[in-house]
């Protein structure tokens, strides 16, 4: 590793010293700063440059990935190597960058090479959402008001920048692949009739889908005669959904909401679908939003329960800075085994459950093509800030899935008879 200086004060350290000192000096891809300086091998693939004061005062003053998600947004810290639409082998590299508390003298000496007017916080790129602690005065956690607003955040960006990332299924959950070849759409297809097998729908059954997206599941089930209502907070997303519904003749069995699923007043359901949902729900909820299910089915009616989980099961587990920030406010994931005994103490059947983990690192690594292969398009239509926030929570969260930071769960459970009937095959009756 070469560490280059370029410093006119013998007594401060280049920005380049300081990465060093904070991260024992094992850096895994280039590092270089607007001050001159450079640490880290001269022969790496990839590779990081701070642009200004700006960058440094991000870095400086926000905790954990915040402050780099912040400077890389802003345009102040660039990466070198990667597309911005998918920077995954950046980030791949990166897991292999540790850093460590300085002691007294180390932040004596990196205060004053800083200087204390970089070290005042700034303002946060326009894409950043308000902190946690700001969001109260938007209602209670999770209450209807201030859950419309956590999704209007994340899910009004853009439709058309949407149908650039997401492709023509605009379908935002992990789809079912049935090899790694299989094709985006033709995954998401297969993710459908996974969900629609499962739940045993045929023509003529009443299907709820809530958080319904841009209603993919909800016309999927049309086609197959299935009346559906689905629910979803967005308002753009219901309004597309609504425009594809009669543009494919399903007004009669089709319908997308714009409306809390709380508000949906109709009940004996054949079926329930969340695909998605749980993850804005709050653990804490999860006993009346698996009790509203159940209330909703008729008796040996089924849900399936499709959504992002933590490894472990204790307790819930909130979103980091940049994700809480940028990416889904308010977010809280737990363990399939949280999910499953929150199904069961509400009185309906678990019957069974698979962990599509893998499943989710293909989609993302989907989602990224179709992102740097509509870069300009999508730039044009949010703008640059935005389109990278994108990239860079993608290709993160396909690294978290491959790493087994967080898994995919799809839930099967049946509302049973008043003895115990569940009313289902012996054995799986879907195919895999």
């Amino acid at each position: 590793m070469t560490t280059l200086k370029a410093k006119s004060d013998p007594q401060k350290l280049t920005i380049a010293e300081i990465v060093d000192t904070v991260s024992d000096g094992r850096i895994p891809l280039r590092f270089t700063a607007y001050d001159g300086s450079a640490t880290g091998p001269e022969d790496a693939p990839y590779g990081l440059h701070l642009k200004s004061t700006r960058g440094t005062t991000y870095l400086a003053t926000a905790p954990g990935d915040l402050g780099m998600a912040r400077a890389y947004v802003s345009g102040d810290l660039e990466a070198i190597g990667v597309h911005p639409g998918d920077p995954y082998e950046i980030l791949r590299a990166m897991t292999d960058l540790h850093f460590h508390r300085p002691s007294a003298k180390e932040l004596a000496a990196i205060t004053r090479s800083i200087g204390w007017d970089n070290l005042r916080p700034i303002a946060p790129p326009p894409q950043e959402h308000l902190p946690r602690w700001r969001r109260f005065a938007e209602g209670l956690r999770h209450s209807k008001t201030r859950d419309a607003e956590v999704i209007h955040h994340h899910y009004d960006v853009s439709n058309t920048f949407y149908e650039y990332v997401l492709g023509p299924s605009m379908t935002y959950t992990c789809a079912a692949y049935e090899s790694e070849d299989q094709s985006l759409e033709d995954a998401q297809e297969n993710k459908y009739r996974l969900v629609f097998d499962k739940l045993g729908l045929k023509e003529g059954d009443r299907l709820l889908d809530i958080g319904c997206g841009w209603g993919g599941m909800v016309r999927y089930a049309a086609r197959r005669g299935v009346k559906v209502i689905g629910a979803t907070l967005s308002r753009e997303q219901a309004e597309w959904a609504q425009a594809a519904i009669r543009e494919e003749g399903l007004s009669d069995l089709a319908e997308v909401r714009f409306s809390d699923y709380r508000d949906v007043p109709e009940t004996g359901f054949d079926a329930i679908s969340s695909i998605g949902l749980t993850e804005h729900i709050g653990v804490h909820n999860y006993p009346a939003y698996f009790g509203f299910m159940k209330d909703k089915l008729r008796v040996g009616g089924r849900m399936l329960n499709h959504c992002i989980t933590r490894p472990g099961n204790r307790g819930g587990a909130k979103a980091g800075y940049f994700i809480d920030r940028y990416i889904f406010p308010d977010g809280e994931l737990t363990g399939s085994g949280r999910i499953i005994s929150e199904i069961q103490n509400v009185g309906l059947e678990v019957r069974h459950e698979e962990n599509l983990r893998e499943h989710y690192a293909l989609t993302l690594a989907g989602w990224c093509r179709n992102l740097v292969d509509n870069w300009d398009k999508c730039v044009a239509e949010v703008g640059e800030g935005t389109a990278k926030v994108w990239g860079l929570y993608m290709a993160g969260s396909r690294l978290g899935f491959e790493r087994n930071v967080v898994q995919l769960h799809q839930v099967l459970a049946v509302k049973l008879g008043p003895n115990g009937e569940a009313d289902v095959p012996l054995r799986p009756w879907w195919k895999g």
